[in-house]
């Protein structure tokens, strides 16, 4: 599964629906159940009808067959995969707070900066 962000840019991939790598091959985060949480732990948002949304639930990044949402920019060319680095030790999984109502306008962090919030 690949995401890309407000502009079309290949963002991230998961290779195997569980965890998630920048395209440069950095291991960013992991999915667990219907929620996406970074390596440290923190809660980073939520996966949804193959939208990412941030924390405040608003849509950060989409896959090719995402469904609903904000308008979606035309996909630009992928980049070449780089070769995937050792992925980190998961840390203890923050509590996830109560979920926002789903927003329908782009999250401020639509690129790779989903995963430093």
């Amino acid at each position: 599964m690949e995401f890309f962000d407000s502009n079309g840019q290949a963002t991230c991939y998961s290779p195997d629906g569980e965890n998630i790598y920048l395209w440069s091959g950095e291991p960013v985060g992991y999915f667990a159940d219907d929620k996406v949480y970074s390596f440290s732990g923190r809660l980073l948002g939520w996966i949804y009808n193959g939208w990412l949304y941030d924390r405040s639930n608003k849509p950060a990044l989409f896959s090719a067959n995402a469904l609903g949402g904000p308008m979606r920019p035309m996909r630009q060319v992928k980049p070449v995969k780089s070769v995937r680095a050792v992925r980190p030790v998961r840390s203890v999984r923050q509590v996830p707070h109560v979920k926002p109502m789903r927003g329908m306008d782009w999250s401020s962090c639509a690129n790779t900066q989903f995963f430093n919030q």
